[in-house]
């Protein structure tokens, strides 16, 4: 783009605010199609899908989930029709935390007469939505987070399913009832056998996907469901901390350990090292006070969930299904 390549560029500010720019909005502004595909070619900017671009500094950066809500952004801009975002692409425009799902296809929900397809970046659903079904999410519409948990949930396993809905759960976005009244509408559904599990399990206290996650192998498992966010105090009746499991009965304590969790506890001035220092100092503290043992959890334990569950079970001194 030459001396245009800059913030003040009417394009940049076009996708800055719209999260993409359009070819038309591009050929308006004096660009034509040879200079276009000479920009793509130099990694100035990137195609998001046919027609819509962004540029390319700002699109490296971005995450999986990130790329997405542009992508969802592109399609708001040039699909014809009346839909509302729904499944995957609904929980991620309301800030829900989505592990496992397919990211590659915008999910919508026709309000129109159109028939059910997929493209290769959209999945067009056809479904009733009421009013009360369809909410506005930065101006877009989006079907209400109860109803997206549960559309989603069609089309993902019980452990992702379960993370979805704790975290929508945890945010307070919905509420355990929320959950139960759309189960009742969508029951008959493809895919909905399994959700009635998920209702069973889901628990507003789990703060992340990793502890969801170890809520389902211990249901898969047949190991006993711990506290989950357990406090632990000093003689004095002081807090000390909040750990992740807790089976008291058991006198075990567990931590699920994620490089995230590890790094929002990163303080100014401090190496990762010293967050694990200061976690063991921790751990250390929690055995003292309580007199249980710890066992931790890490992403790699649920990828061999077998060894994992006896592993628990026999911290537990009880018996698995593995």
């Amino acid at each position: 783009m030459g001396n245009r390549d800059r913030m003040d560029d009417p394009l940049r500010i076009i996708a800055a605010h719209e999260g993409v720019f359009l070819r038309s909005e591009a050929i308006d502004m004096g660009y034509d199609d040879s200079t276009l595909r000479q920009l793509l070619r130099t990694g100035v900017i990137a195609r998001v899908r046919h027609g819509c671009y962004c540029f390319a500094d700002v699109w490296r950066v971005l995450s999986r989930e990130q790329r997405h809500l542009i992508l969802a952004k592109a399609v708001g801009r040039t699909t014809p029709g009346a839909f509302a975002f729904s499944h995957t692409t609904a929980l991620l425009l309301h800030g829900v935390t989505v592990w496992g799902a397919d990211l590659t296809r915008v999910d919508v929900t026709r309000l129109d007469t159109g028939a059910p397809r997929r493209q290769r970046d959209v999945h067009h659903h056809v479904g009733k939505l009421t009013d009360t079904d369809v909410t506005s999410v930065a101006g877009l519409p989006v079907t209400v987070p109860q109803r997206a948990v549960l559309e989603a949930g069609c089309w993902l396993s019980v452990e992702k399913s379960l993370v979805i809905a704790d975290s929508a759960l945890h945010l307070g976005l919905c509420t355990p009832d929320d959950l139960a009244e759309v189960f009742e509408t969508v029951n008959h559904w493809r895919g909905s056998q399994h959700l009635h599990v998920v209702l069973r399990l889901t628990n507003r206290r789990r703060e992340s996907p990793g502890e969801s996650r170890g809520a389902h192998l211990f249901w898969r498992y047949g190991l006993p469901q711990p506290i989950y966010q357990y406090e632990v105090y000093d003689e004095s009746g002081t807090l000390v901390a909040t750990v992740d499991f807790a089976w008291p009965e058991h006198r075990l304590l567990g931590e699920f350990d994620g490089k995230v969790k590890y790094g929002r506890l990163l303080k100014p001035g401090q190496a990762p090292g010293d967050v694990v220092f200061n976690e063991k100092v921790r751990e250390n503290t929690l055995r003292e006070l309580t007199g249980w043992s710890m066992r931790r959890l890490i992403w790699d334990d649920y990828e061999r969930p077998r060894h994992t569950a006896r592993r628990i079970a026999s911290a537990l001194g009880v018996g698995c299904l593995a």
